[in-house]
């Protein structure tokens, strides 16, 4: 658990986070405009997604070392091959690879290792302690790329980022992940189709579909529309920043939480004040006294779904074929990810960001709404002997 809990704040520092402090020193020198070279970040994010479901059948069938030892491999190279591109195809390129690395080192991966090697009354806290340590990933590197922009240029920023990344990622995989192979007797008792013909795994997955696509577009527009409602560039990203602490935040409350309330309760609940939260923000967030509050109860829930989805799932559907399931329901969240931020900025340029912040807030209470909606559906029967045949006790998982 503490290798991972390393390798994903590395991975999504570098694979995910150090993208945004390069984007303009890279967009200048490759003479691009910053709209064309996000687009490869995009591309990356909907990679990953489309791997989802092949990546999860090899989990579910032969664990998580040699894949994730290989996508460490992967992204290292990817991010040393994006220190040399010269032309847009080449980046496009580059981050087609990278979003083939993060479908097989980060969050999704690493929670099937987990379900893998960990007893079910100890999953909640394994995933907890995984989730805050990466929490931090983007208050650490963010800041670390910029440092290093005052130092370096883009290239060889990204030449010590891919050293950084391959000598920690490579050998923690290789060495601690050696004895995470799936149980034989799990493995065949894996009913991923059982879970597609369920009628609740579809309200889930548009539940976090709606919840994704909200918290993608706050993300990507959050700092220009502070910066429309008056305050400084300074304090609007400031307070943008403040969502990443915050979630860790977040993750313990929901996890403390857990003694008195099943999980998706608590994300519902956490979910629909969200919304209830961000909505305001266009009627009090002119003056720090009232955009503070607002950002502070969204934020809380920035991280919820990281620790939610495989707590929702475990509970609804056992530990027989995790990964295949949890990678199913990936697919379209990280598609809705790549794409909301697009989808919010033509809003925005439509009719203004009162109404693109108005719609995030619908989303994250109509995903509350179909959370509950949910518990209404019959879970599909288990499998005899299964060892998912009966949901944890609040209690245990906390």
């Amino acid at each position: 658990m503490a290798a991972l809990a390393v390798t994903q704040t590395v991975g999504y520092g570098v694979l995910y986070y150090a993208f945004s402090a390069l984007l303009g020193p890279m967009s200048r020198d490759l003479g691009i405009s910053t709209t064309t070279a996000a687009g490869a970040l995009t591309t990356a994010v909907l990679t990953s997604g489309l791997l989802s479901v092949p990546v999860g059948r090899w989990l579910d069938g032969r664990g998580g070392h040699l894949l994730m030892t290989t996508g460490s491999v992967l992204g290292g190279s990817a991010v040393l091959a994006w220190s040399q591109v010269q032309t847009v195809a080449q980046l496009y390129a580059v981050f087609i690879a990278i979003g083939a690395a993060s479908a097989m080192v980060l969050y999704e991966p690493a929670f099937a290792v987990v379900v893998a090697v960990t007893a079910p009354e100890s999953r909640a806290k394994a995933l907890l302690g995984i989730t805050l340590v990466a929490g931090f990933a983007s208050s650490i590197f963010i800041p670390l790329t910029g440092y290093l922009l005052t130092a370096y240029d883009w290239r060889q920023t990204l030449l010590l980022l891919a050293a950084l990344f391959a000598v920690v990622t490579v050998p923690l995989h290789a060495i601690a992940l050696r004895r995470s192979a799936p149980r034989p007797a799990e493995t065949r008792r894996a009913r991923p189709r059982q879970a597609l013909r369920d009628r609740g795994f579809w309200l889930l997955a548009a539940a976090f579909v709606l919840h994704s696509s909200a918290l993608a577009v706050i993300a990507v527009h959050l700092v220009l529309y502070l910066t429309t409602l008056g305050h400084s560039p300074a304090v609007a990203a400031t307070l943008t920043g403040l969502l990443g602490l915050l979630s860790v935040t977040g993750r313990i409350t929901t996890t403390v939480a857990l003694r008195w309330l099943p999980m998706a309760k608590i994300t519902a609940i956490v979910l629909a004040v969200q919304g209830l939260a961000i909505a305001l923000l266009p009627f009090t967030g002119r003056h720090l006294a009232g955009a503070v509050p607002c950002l502070v109860l969204f934020g809380l829930g920035f991280g919820v779904a990281s620790i939610a989805t495989p707590a929702i799932l475990l509970d609804r559907y056992g530990s027989a074929g995790y990964a295949t399931i949890a990678g199913t329901l990936a697919t379209p969240v990280k598609i809705a990810k790549a794409c909301a931020p697009l989808g919010g900025a033509l809003l925005a340029n439509a009719v203004g960001y009162r109404p693109v912040v108005l719609t995030v807030a619908a989303a994250c209470i109509a995903a509350a709404l179909l959370l509950r909606l949910v518990r209404g559906t019959a879970a599909p029967l288990q499998r005899p002997n299964s060892r998912a045949k009966k949901p944890l006790p609040p209690a245990a998982l906390g």
